[in-house]
């Protein structure tokens, strides 16, 4: 089922679905980092915004090309 823009509460700031190219294009620049990256976080610890901006922050090495 496609997110629902209308729905911006909290259930919808704390995950991230990377099937929505808005929505992972905004993630990714607000963590500063690419698209694929958003992805690869997304894919090791779930969803869960607070989760993803840990695991970018532990792994700054792992920083592709902004695609």
């Amino acid at each position: 089922m496609p997110d629902s823009k209308q729905k911006t509460g909290s259930p919808d700031r704390d995950r991230i679905n990377v099937n929505e190219d808005y929505e992972l294009r905004d993630w990714a620049a607000r963590f500063g980092v690419g698209p694929n990256e958003v992805k690869a976080a997304v894919k090791a610890v779930g969803d869960n915004t607070r989760k993803v901006e840990e695991y970018l922050r532990a792994h700054p090495g792992n920083k592709q090309a902004h695609t």
